[in-house]
């Protein structure tokens, strides 16, 4: 998880939250980061500028950082206050957020390496600037299957009877093929929706991601089925269309589309 493991033999470290372009004074007063123990700052580099904070090396020790990886409630709260910094310095000029737990042994090592990896970040900030990330997940509705009889467990059937109707068996298993057919109709119209709404969004966005889907329990929703799970760079000017867009493509398809957001450009900003 670490860009940088501190050294047993470090007191400190340098934690870096994101890297910015801007000549104005960011607000980080009030913004508490990772740590009690220092102030969340500006570190220059260049042209560009590291959001920093010092902490003590030894929270953020390979070992220390297994732990709490294993210790949910504690990995998103480090994980809501990495975010929190990161969002506030959006807020207010083109960001490129860095991994959870980027650290290094200390300022002249962060700005050091910070600096050799300058041209990526200018890159991605070029890139996402005056853009913000929304979010487009596709699901269509979950019809649950009722459980077709055996001939012999049709309705008011005898309950032993001597043989099977004429004919029974043979419709028993046209039914279950027409059963099989509509539920591979449905997945094709549902992956054929999801494809529409990609390219309608694409239309207007930057760039896009497409992520996996989720099935129906990690939805949350037992009676929806997840198709299309994206993300895309958009111009904040568009951001209205973008709404719109949805509306109209909810409307058109009938599909149920939930679009979140604007939030920090995390998928676009390449590694760095």
């Amino acid at each position: 998880m670490t860009e940088r493991s501190p050294r047993a033999s470090d007191t400190n470290a340098m934690y870096v939250y994101a890297v910015c372009r801007t000549e104005d004074r960011l607000p980080l007063d009030g913004v508490p980061g990772v740590s009690p123990d220092a102030p969340v700052r500006p570190l220059s580099f260049g042209a560009l500028t590291a959001i920093v904070q010092t902490v003590r090396a030894a929270e953020f020790t390979d070992e220390a950082w297994q732990d709490r990886l294993a210790d949910e409630p504690e990995l998103e709260r480090y994980a809501r206050a990495h975010h929190e910094v990161v969002s506030a310095v959006a807020a207010h000029a083109p960001t490129v957020p860095l991994p959870l737990a980027t650290l290094y042994h200390g300022e002249d090592s962060a700005r050091l390496a910070l600096t050799k990896e300058s041209a990526r970040f200018h890159t991605a900030l070029k890139r996402i600037a005056r853009h913000a990330e929304w979010g487009v997940k596709v699901y269509a509705a979950h019809v649950p299957q009722k459980r077709e009889s055996s001939p012999a467990e049709e309705p008011n059937a005898p309950a032993a009877p001597p043989r099977p109707a004429p004919g029974a068996g043979r419709a028993y298993l046209d039914r279950k093929r027409n059963l099989q057919a509509r539920r591979e109709q449905r997945q094709e119209d549902s992956l054929r929706v999801a494809e529409a709404v990609d390219a309608d969004m694409n239309r207007i966005a930057t760039a896009s991601r497409r992520l996996r889907t989720h099935g129906p329990a990690a939805a949350g929703d037992d009676r929806r089925t997840q198709v299309l799970n994206a993300t895309y760079l958009v111009a904040e000017h568009r951001a209205a269309e973008l709404a719109l867009l949805a509306q109209t493509l909810r409307e058109r398809t009938g599909a149920q589309i939930e679009l979140s957001g604007p939030w920090v450009p995390y998928s676009f900003v390449g590694e760095v």
